[in-house]
């Protein structure tokens, strides 16, 4: 009898017990997934950051592209080993041509389009542009490069542009296109050029 009175005591200590446990593993449950999440939001803030800077870049390159292409018969003077980020933001009123297209493109790398609190904004972390010439003969090719300061490492690019001028290598980010100019105007009698982009460059332009 006194059997039959303790036993269901026993059974409500034993239930008791297993539900003090349920809601300590349930808890370490909440907090892992709680962490894992606050993991996976900073990640994601992270990736959100990167692909902003890399829109950017995008414009900035299709910026040169475009202005080389609207100046075909002076490309050459474009070359420049780099643009943007280690110089100041440069008057540009007093340039022309393929020098006034330089600056303001430098000055657009340095993020003088947009500021924000005092702060230059327009542009890439450490934000460097580049125009190598990398055929000099009919027809010419030319490579624009845009790197910047990337956040998680990848893995080197291979333009030199910007090369040595981030830490390590795996965190400078690059986007590249190459263009062609070939004959502007060919001899309708005899089908050769009669028109090409100039043959020499102008005087450079160089930042400030």
């Amino acid at each position: 009898m006194l059997n039959a009175i303790q036993g269901p005591a026993s059974i409500r200590r034993t239930q008791a017990g297993t539900s003090m446990i349920e809601v300590l593993i349930s808890i370490v449950i909440v907090v892992l997934g709680l962490l894992g999440l606050a993991g996976l939001q900073s990640r994601a803030q992270l990736a959100e950051a990167e692909s902003f800077q890399r829109a950017q870049a995008i414009v900035l390159l299709q910026d040169m592209v475009d202005r080389i292409n609207s100046n075909r018969k002076n490309a050459l003077s474009y070359e420049t080993p780099g643009v943007g980020t280690g110089g100041a933001v440069a008057p540009c009123a007093a340039q022309n041509g393929a020098a006034l297209d330089q600056c303001e493109w430098h000055n657009a790398l340095l993020g003088a389009s947009e500021s924000a609190g005092g702060l230059r904004v327009g542009a890439m972390i450490g934000a460097r542009g580049c125009v190598e010439v990398i055929d000099n003969a009919m027809p010419f090719q030319f490579l624009v490069s845009v790197v910047w300061q990337g956040i998680n490492q990848t893995v080197a690019p291979g333009t030199v542009c910007g090369a040595g001028q981030y830490g390590d290598e795996k965190t400078r980010r690059a986007l590249t296109s190459t263009i062609l100019i070939g004959c502007l105007q060919n001899n309708t009698a005899t089908g050769t050029c009669i028109t090409t982009a100039a043959a020499t460059a102008g005087p450079a332009w160089s930042p400030p």
